[in-house]
């Protein structure tokens, strides 16, 4: 940026020093014609200053005018029009200046002519390179690589015209001629890439055609204008100045290119108020079509479709009215809501049947548009003479109903039926998203609020395996959803007396874990009072038979671990059987005993179904309590776990480790069920006694 500055800066004071120093050295040189002396000059001198003017100002002006990338079309050709007018001002002002002299010697004093053709020649020149730099930018608007080469081609012919004056050349001759032609083809060329005109509105194009007609005058005067100093006082001028190939070229390419421009402007003018509509058309359909990501709210959809509406068909006034649930909206623009109720009352009297208000129907296949109007009647309303109802069909139901109004008769025609139908299916659209996105928003939040209750869940069970003098204990545990109902639980009443449970709640989900978490305080309740199986299970029947549904229940089974005496005392409320392993034997069974659900009786009746079993352990023994998604797990073949492979696998792995058992279990489970999600709640416990 700062380097640039500095270029600017220098290019603008060589351009300043160099039309000053041609100036001092022309009216040196003409002192020395009229008084036949050396004027000391050197032979050239004039033409270097010359090129050093026209290179500096072409530079300065291509600097200034390339940085201005934000710049937009319009103050573009204002730059060209002030430098223009500040050009005409001045000559105008020397112009009344002679006229006011009149016929006096100062009028004809030959230093004073060439001092104002100088000043003039310098302003005519920046005009012309500030406007061929203009030009540029509106030319390379939308650039392509054969575009740029072209215009370099043109730019550095016309920088090789500037180092032409050091050549006499005859402007009639063949030489000056070709150049110049070369120039004013190129110049015709590229004078027919007029992109930036599509890009004006109908005011822009109006201000362009004025600001055009002004450069286009402007060029018309400097060139009369110095061509009259050039015929009128020939013999007094610099030969260096008069038909100079670089302002001939100037002249030319400048004119040309504000001649296309004012024409493509002037043609494209009608059709501008149609360009403008379409583009505001797509740029309503833009906005409904991102209202969702923008954040809008469904009231502000409505909103932008009903001004997208009325500015798209020249509508007089309209409404929407949305019916949405328990919620109701009515959107006005340039009517009245207490109005809306009128015209609503005054269609139903004046056509006094009900089918005729309906929406603009959906096109049927083989349709054309004629067809289409045959089952749709405009409405007729002192006010307004042509009434357009369109549906918001939203999950394809009618939500609300778009009315738009206009004074007019028969003031819709097809491209304006068709682009409200857009508007308004666009809008259901957005609208239908806006909805889905509150619903994928509270889904999310479900999501994040099931997180929390797995793991709130989670932290209701033993974290860690238990592990004494006396027995292992392993357990694993996994829900069909975020979160489940199975609980298993560990309680030391003494030093040598343990309490097992693992139970399993009817249903799956939130419901199934509440009452888990239910069941977790009954059993922490009750597990400090000491109780045997069979009057665990009967006040926690009882306790449950209070609180839960009527339709659920709870499967369990309770244990009663003696280290002391080696033995285990058990009970079962409608669970899986439990599967006991011996180490003497060798051998897994089942361990029967009858038992119904806590929950399904909730009286007195419950403890006929209890039945207690006392078993002595031996070293080396295991014991597996289990939920029934384990034995019911299926496989791609809808073939169950079952209980024999689940009494396999405990055989076959019963002298490792209990963590270990667990995990060949789980791992044999899972390849099994192969991909298939889980139908049921998984929870295995296996206790290995030492």
């Amino acid at each position: 940026m700062r380097s640039y500055k500095h270029v600017i800066r220098l290019t603008l004071f060589l351009g300043i020093v160099s039309w000053l120093t041609l100036l001092v050295t022309d009216l040196v040189v003409l002192f020395g014609q009229v008084n036949h002396i050396q004027s000391g000059v050197p032979e050239g001198l004039r033409t270097v200053l010359l090129e050093i003017f026209f290179i500096a100002l072409f530079f300065y002006y291509k600097f200034i005018t390339g940085r201005a990338e934000r710049v937009n079309f319009i103050d573009l050709l204002w730059r060209v029009f002030a430098t223009g007018l500040l050009a005409t001002i001045v000559s105008l002002t020397i112009f009344l200046f002679y006229q006011l002299l009149g016929n006096s010697r100062l009028a004809e004093n030959i230093f004073l002519i060439n001092f104002f053709y100088l000043i003039i020649f310098g302003l005519v020149t920046a005009f012309l390179t500030s406007t061929l730099m203009v030009w540029k930018e509106l030319i390379l608007y939308q650039k392509s690589k054969r575009l740029l080469t072209l215009w370099s081609v043109f730019e550095y012919t016309l920088l090789l015209s500037i180092l032409l004056s050091f050549f006499p050349l005859n402007p009639i001759g063949y030489f000056y001629s070709t150049v110049l032609l070369v120039l004013l083809v190129l110049g015709l060329v590229l004078s027919v890439n007029l992109k930036w005109v599509a890009y004006l509105d109908f005011r822009q194009k109006w201000k362009s055609i004025i600001i055009m007609m002004a450069i286009a005058i402007f060029l018309a005067y400097f060139f009369l204008d110095l061509n009259s100093y050039a015929q009128n006082y020939s013999q007094v001028l610099p030969m260096e100045l008069q038909d100079n190939l670089y302002i001939s070229a100037l002249f030319g390419f400048t004119f040309i290119y504000s001649l296309f421009s004012l024409l493509v402007i002037l043609f494209n003018l009608p059709t501008s108020s149609v360009f403008e509509q379409k583009l505001e058309e797509v740029i309503n359909f833009q906005r409904l079509s991102q209202s969702t990501q923008d954040g809008y709210n469904v009231e502000q959809i409505y909103e932008i479709l009903l001004d997208s509406s009325v500015k798209a068909v020249f509508a007089d006034a309209a409404w929407i009215e949305v019916e949405d649930g328990t919620k109701s909206l009515l959107l006005t623009k340039n009517i009245s809501k207490d109005k809306v109720k009128v015209l609503k009352d005054q269609l139903q009297d004046e056509v006094n049947q009900p089918e005729i208000i309906r929406p603009l129907p959906l096109p049927l296949p083989n349709e054309d548009y004629r067809q289409r109007r045959k089952r749709h009647r405009m409405l007729k309303l002192p006010e307004y003479r042509s009434v357009l109802w369109i549906p918001l069909i939203v999950k394809n139901t009618n939500i609300g109903v778009l009315v738009i109004l206009k004074e007019v008769a028969d003031g819709y025609n097809k491209e304006m039926i068709g682009i409200i139908n857009t508007f308004a299916s666009q809008a259901c659209i957005s609208v239908e998203n806006f909805q889905l996105l509150g619903e994928t928003l509270e889904n999310e939040r479900y999501k994040e609020e099931l997180k929390i209750a797995n793991r709130v869940q989670r932290s209701l069970l033993p974290k860690k395996p238990i592990s004494n003098d006396a027995f292992d204990i392993v357990a694993f545990s996994e829900a069909a959803d975020q979160v489940g109902g199975d609980y298993y639980d560990i309680y030391q009443i003494n030093h040598h007396k343990f309490i097992i449970i693992i139970g399993d709640v009817s249903g799956k989900g939130t419901s199934a874990a509440f009452h888990m978490s239910q069941m977790k305080g009954v059993f922490h309740s009750l597990a400090q009072l000491d109780l045997s199986p069979d009057k665990f299970l009967e006040y926690a029947n009882s306790a449950l038979s209070r609180c839960l549904e009527k339709t659920s229940f709870i499967t369990a089974s309770f244990f009663v671990v003696d280290i002391e005496q080696r033995s285990i005392e058990f009970a079962r409320a409608g669970h899986c059987p439990t599967l006991y392993y011996s180490a003497q034997e060798k051998h897994a069974c089942f361990l029967e005993s009858k038992g119904l659900g806590l929950g399904i009786l909730r009286d007195k009746r419950f403890n006929n179904y209890i039945e207690v079993n006392k078993k002595n352990y031996q070293s080396g023994d295991v014991v597996v309590l289990y939920t029934d998604g384990i034995t019911e797990a299926l496989n791609a073949e809808h073939e169950q776990f079952g209980y024999e492979r689940l009494k396999c696998n405990i055989e076959k792995n019963a002298d490792k480790e209990p963590a270990l058992q667990q995990q060949l279990l789980i791992q044999q489970l899972y390849d099994f069920c192969g991909n298939r999600i889980l139908d049921d709640d998984y929870t295995v416990l296996i206790i290995r006694f030492k």
